[in-house]
């Protein structure tokens, strides 16, 4: 287990010896359960409801990134209120490898113990973890007021929802550069979604039914069907669809056991922790507010409209 107990309280008094501090174990603990078999031990949580909540989320995603990019302009604009609104609200559903995520954060990381259960369904439960550590005692005590403290714990709590949220975007990066990659062997075509990739596994599927069917049996009927293509009913076509993006999505709930060790390698899962604990750090130290930027929910969008213009493009082309 990853320790931040070498970080003394009595650091805490001066916010930067203690965020340095942790800065430091970011590496630990990226590779003790962002590695194998450390994320696959993390991935034995997604069985049962997340199967669940992961096609959810996709569908979710699109509205969490629209309530983000709103927070955001309204906070450049100084609209304080308005702003903060948006950015609480938490559209994505919390799956258990994230609450587990989250978990781990405050108390391996940041060596603030909980309570069992605290945080499993409401993630203000850690955010209140955190503002009642000792470490954070003197931090908590320069705010005016108890409502400004709450606030504080507010904006803690979306920023470890904001981190945790970060693995569905990525496991949908992951799900779409497979599907690239399973296009591209099969069907020797461009294939970044579910969407792209579906009329060519329709196609298949029409094809070996009337194979099958073929009066003169499935040798002629591969002869013929090689010459006149049967080609996809618009049913099969929507099932095929629909069909694909319930299995993506549930791929999508484990994916993230290839997606981690590639992530730790690259560095990303480090830089990602030290945006948060730089978040962590201006909510802590009475600093400006630095709102974690989930970036990977952009970049999972960008590969959702190249999905939809590469299968525009086939549909006009056909």
């Amino acid at each position: 287990m990853v320790s931040s107990s070498h970080i003394k309280p009595d650091n805490a008094a001066d916010p930067h010896i203690y965020f340095n501090g942790l800065r430091g174990q970011v590496n630990g603990f990226v590779s003790h359960y962002f590695t194998w078999p450390g994320t696959v031990r993390l991935h034995g949580f997604a069985f049962g409801w997340d199967i669940v909540r992961a096609p959810l989320n996709v569908m979710l995603a699109p509205v969490f990134l629209l309530t983000r990019l709103i927070a955001h302009i309204c906070l450049r604009m100084n609209l304080l209120r308005i702003g903060g609104w948006f950015a609480q609200r938490r559209i994505l559903l919390r799956t258990a490898v994230s609450q587990r995520v989250e978990a781990l954060i405050v108390t391996d990381l940041l060596g603030v113990p909980l309570g069992v259960g605290a945080g499993a369904h409401d993630p203000s439960g850690l955010a209140h973890a955190v503002l009642a550590a000792p470490q954070f005692r003197e931090m908590i005590r320069k705010r005016p007021d108890p409502a400004a403290a709450e606030a504080v714990g507010q904006r803690i709590a979306t920023a470890l929802t904001d981190y945790a949220s970060t693995r569905s975007a990525v496991a949908e990066m992951t799900t779409a550069l497979c599907t690239i990659a399973f296009g591209a062997l099969v069907f020797n075509a461009l294939t970044p979604g579910m969407i792209s990739i579906a009329p060519g596994v329709a196609e298949a599927l029409a094809r070996s039914t009337a194979i099958a069917a073929f009066p003169l049996g499935e040798t002629l009927g591969g002869l013929w069907y090689n010459i006149f293509s049967p080609g996809a009913s618009s049913v099969l076509l929507g099932l095929t669809i629909a069909a694909l993006i319930m299995a993506g999505s549930v791929f999508a709930a484990f994916a993230g056991i290839l997606a981690d060790p590639v992530q730790s390698r690259l560095g990303i899962h480090r830089r990602r922790l030290l945006r948060l604990i730089d978040t962590l750090e201006t909510e802590l130290s009475d600093g400006p507010t630095k709102p974690f930027a989930a970036r990977e929910h952009l970049y999972a969008r960008v590969l959702d409209i190249w999905d939809a213009v590469a299968s525009l493009l086939r549909i006009f082309r056909s």
